[in-house]
């Protein structure tokens, strides 16, 4: 199994089950933000968003830069290609299972 040392899959994993967090990294996948930014688009408080982004550093899906008072997210793609890399290895298994099925509906037909 593909294990993953310098992030935590768990952490990932768990950032990644929430859809306002999702949005959030694909707002980032376009260009860094301030939190500021990337609040707007939700109806929530300062705060609430403040609370997401902490769940996304703390699985290191994003990274932070501050210049003066402003602090600027950027997607961290490396932890991505971590998830990306443990979900790859377990698709053969699916696709194997696929196949199969492919086949015995041709054999049925």
């Amino acid at each position: 199994m593909v294990e993953s040392r310098k992030y935590d899959l768990n952490l990932i994993f768990q950032a990644l089950s929430d859809p306002t967090r999702r949005a959030m990294l694909r707002s980032l996948s376009k260009k860094e933000r301030v939190i500021t930014e990337i609040a707007k688009p939700f109806e929530m408080s300062l705060a609430a968003a403040s609370k997401h982004i902490k769940v996304l550093e703390k699985a290191k899906l994003v990274n932070r830069r501050k210049e003066g008072s402003f602090s600027y997210l950027s997607l961290n793609g490396k932890a991505m290609m971590s998830a990306d890399r443990w979900i790859q290895y377990y698709k053969k298994f699916w696709e194997d299972q696929l196949d199969s099925l492919k086949e015995l509906l041709e054999e049925i037909e």
